[in-house]
């Protein structure tokens, strides 16, 4: 059977031991600052990133992947025997999607899945992970991309921002426009939904903030077991991330923690202040532990 290898992209900010144990390739999206070209995690770092927001009078924009870096990820598997199943940050947020599709028709001759993840960071790392765990094992291709299919409809990610105004200059605020113009001392709940960002509810201080993401978990899990994951993500905003994770663990018995920044060329859209949690619950823990 074909050996196969997993792709995805910097956006799900996967910490690098697990993407060098399961031999995971991640082709990194754009940030563009002014006349600099940033490459995601590579050229840029996510303390340097928002350390350099805090203080800038030109904000930045992004990119998605290149057709080019997904070309050359592709050949060079291709050329090692592997199969290819690509997993990349939801459609509805990213062109990513469609520059793997590009560069999947500029090598023919390789045996390539394309899947869109719906979501982006902690969701989207896991997808990765747990096919590459699968893989690893002795998967097939078919096998991995169920897997990871199976994840993408047991998942979820809920995040509370300071304010809206990184999502509605980066054109990415979707349903969550409803809660423009409203008190600056409110604090957004959103969601993805279908792949595009969603709006739940506002609350008043972040510390309310942060137990709504809590309760939130709890009522998507509802009792559902094992919880295969859960994730904690942030913008600049570490020690809120790791008391909230603490308290998350007081809760639940997840089989697995993932706790991670958020990368540049999300926290361009999130902004600085951003947390964000996310869950795997249901899945029978022989197709993912490895």
């Amino acid at each position: 059977m074909p050996k196969v290898a997993i792709v995805t992209d910097s956006t799900a900010y996967i910490p690098e031991d697990l993407v060098s144990s399961y031999n995971i390739s991640v082709v990194p999206l754009v940030v563009i600052w002014g006349e600099e070209t940033l490459r995601d995690n590579i050229d840029i770092s996510p303390n340097e990133f928002y350390e350099r927001l805090s203080q800038a009078k030109i904000m930045p924009s992004t990119s998605q992947a290149t057709i080019a870096d997904f070309a050359d990820v592709f050949h060079k598997l291709h050329s090692q025997g592997y199969e290819i199943l690509t997993i990349v940050i939801s459609a509805a947020l990213s062109g990513t999607m469609d520059s793997a599709i590009q560069a999947k028709e500029m090598v023919p001759e390789a045996t390539i899945e394309i899947i869109d993840s719906k979501f982006t960071s902690v969701p989207l790392a896991y997808m990765a992970i747990a096919s590459a765990r699968a893989a690893k094992r002795g998967a097939s291709l078919a096998e991995c991309k169920k897997l990871a299919e199976k994840i993408r409809a047991n998942t979820q990610v809920y995040f509370a921002v300071d304010t809206l105004e990184f999502l509605h200059r980066g054109g990415r605020i979707g349903g969550a426009s409803r809660f423009l113009g409203t008190a600056l001392n409110l604090k957004p709940i959103l969601y993805l939904h279908d792949g595009k960002v969603e709006a739940l509810e506002r609350v008043r201080t972040s510390k309310r903030a942060h137990q709504r993401l809590i309760e939130l978990l709890e009522a998507d899990i509802n009792g559902r077991k094992p919880i295969n994951m859960m994730g904690v993500v942030s913008a600049a905003a570490e020690e809120s991330a790791s008391k909230l994770l603490k308290k998350i663990l007081k809760h639940f018995d997840p089989k697995e923690v993932l706790l991670a920044n958020i990368s540049p060329v999300l926290g361009t859209h999130a902004g600085p202040g951003t947390v964000g949690v996310a869950y795997v619950a249901g899945i029978d823990p022989d197709l993912i532990d490895g």
